[in-house]
């Protein structure tokens, strides 16, 4: 008997790909080389009364990958409730190779409202591309993305959403029925012009589902083509991103992955419509990770840091504790941060402009309480005797100790190990183990991370973390660390 919510009709598998190690070696040893690649920069506000936004405004990011004379546009988050999409986005940006093609990936168009966790600040920005007043708050973000759509090398524009439920034609349940858009593909209309760039669009879609549907986790995910027909009266969609690609005459799809799951099983399924597209449009491309709900949420999870001080800071985050406590910024003038994902923004807490958050989509994953201070710059690396062997370390880097590290001496810097009460204002030349570090005071919850600051007088000159091995690491529970908690739908679709 079958018990899914709606009736199934095509069978599937979950597909394996093995994909190459991750990036976070490259990110911990070779930060500087990688980022801009991988990250955005963001300002961080000084004390102030004036929102963050304000100013220092989230403008979203473009990320151009492959080149070739025709580019596919992929753009996420422009609804800031639908992790699914700008988290699949961000992996695209982030974790693929383009070998032949072009590829550019908007994974965070409607920043603030990821960051709030809300369908719009301001309103539904989905429903300002036929007009929209000059006062609008997001005017500016509304007219680049238009240029952007407009531009000649643009050829092909794939919208990501995640919608409720599961489209289906005809009405089953609640669930599953025409008001839906979950696990769909929506065109405005059968066909452009001859003579565009995949102009089919209702037999580019049906390939593309086709293709989908041969990998599905469960039958009841079953994808389907939605038309809205919407030059025929839909004055909602007439007001949509993806239309406005139709009118300037360019291919344009909506991807609609359900709301009914959770946000690696989203991204899953909108990296396989996406894929299927690039597939479609002559794109050739790897992955360093496997194309698995497992495999996604892992790839999501992995990699998250941030950089302060031209990297003289440096903090892994993936098991980060709630709260890092007094670390050392720049004083006098904003402080910057680079981090290693389009959607990670450091901002000042809400309502606490003496600390600062660290946003990973719709989660605040960790908050910082700064000890402001001035800034020395004549050193940049220390050297530090690891386990007997001897080596140069530079700020910004994790050190991995089985046993003990002892940083050396030097004239006119004093060396501060967070966590290690040895009763001495200068810890150089200390040895430094495991069991002498109190674990509270670790930047990780497992207890293995911990903080080597030097300093010139009372001026920061930089820090790196010495990183203990995992056979004497303390073991506690990790949380996920995920983008994901579904929003609420709104009365006009996707």
């Amino acid at each position: 008997m079958n018990t899914s919510p709606c009736p199934m009709s095509v069978p599937g598998s979950e597909p394996v790909f093995h994909g190459r190690p991750g990036l976070w070696p490259c990110l911990l040893s070779h930060m500087a080389a990688c980022l801009p690649l991988l990250c955005a920069l963001f300002a961080l506000c000084p004390p102030a009364p004036a929102r963050c936004e304000e100013v220092f405004p989230l403008d979203f990011t473009t990320i151009r990958l492959g080149s070739a004379p025709r580019a596919v546009l992929v753009v996420g988050g422009i609804q800031g409730d639908e992790p699914g999409g700008f988290s699949a986005a961000t992996l695209l940006a982030t974790r693929y190779e383009i070998q032949e093609g072009a590829v550019w990936v908007v994974p965070n168009l409607n920043f603030p409202s990821i960051i709030k966790r809300s369908r719009g600040l301001h309103g539904d920005m989905n429903r300002k591309f036929a007009r929209l007043d000059e006062s609008d708050p997001q005017f500016s973000t509304v007219r680049r993305i238009q240029e952007l759509i407009r531009h000649p090398d643009v050829g092909l524009v794939l919208n990501l959403h995640d919608g409720s439920g599961y489209y289906r034609r005809n009405y089953q349940n609640y669930l599953c029925n025409p008001a839906r858009w979950g696990q769909s593909v929506i065109i405005d209309q059968d066909d452009l012009p001859p003579g565009v760039f995949m102009s089919a669009l209702a037999e580019e879609a049906a390939r593309v589902t086709e293709e989908v549907n041969r990998r599905l986790i469960k039958p009841l995910h079953v994808l389907h083509v939605h038309n809205t027909h919407t030059a025929a009266g839909d004055k909602e969609m007439e007001k949509s991103l993806s239309y406005y690609a139709v009118r300037q005459g360019k291919a344009a799809f909506g991807l609609e992955a359900s709301k009914e799951f959770p946000v690696e099983l989203r991204a899953y399924y909108h990296l396989c419509m996406v894929e299927a597209f690039l597939r479609q449009a002559g794109v050739s491309f790897k992955r360093d990770f496997a194309l698995t709900p497992r495999g996604v949420g892992e790839a999501l999870r992995a990699n998250l840091g941030v950089s302060f001080a031209e990297n003289r800071v440096f903090l892994p985050l993936e098991d980060v504790r709630p709260a890092i406590n007094y670390l050392p910024l720049p004083k006098g003038s904003p402080a910057r941060a680079v981090t290693s994902k389009p959607i990670m923004a450091v901002l000042p807490c809400q309502g606490r402009d003496d600390r600062l958050c660290i946003h990973y989509g719709n989660r605040t994953i960790t908050l910082i309480r700064p000890d402001w201070r001035e800034m020395d710059h004549s050193l940049d690396a220390v050297r530090v005797t690891v386990d007997g062997r001897d080596e140069i370390v530079p700020f910004g880097r994790v050190l991995d100790v089985e046993d003990t590290a002892r940083v050396h001496p030097q004239k006119g810097f004093r060396v501060n190990a967070i966590g290690f009460d040895s009763g001495r204002r200068d810890e150089s030349g200390l040895p430094l183990r495991l069991r002498d570090f109190a674990p509270n005071f670790s930047v990780d919850r497992r207890g293995t991370l911990f903080r080597v600051e030097v300093y010139k007088n009372q001026r920061f000159t930089g820090m790196f973390l010495l990183r203990f091995g995992a056979r004497n690491a303390r073991v506690a529970r990790a949380r996920p660390i995920l983008p994901d908690r579904p929003g609420p739908e709104s009365e006009l679709g996707f």
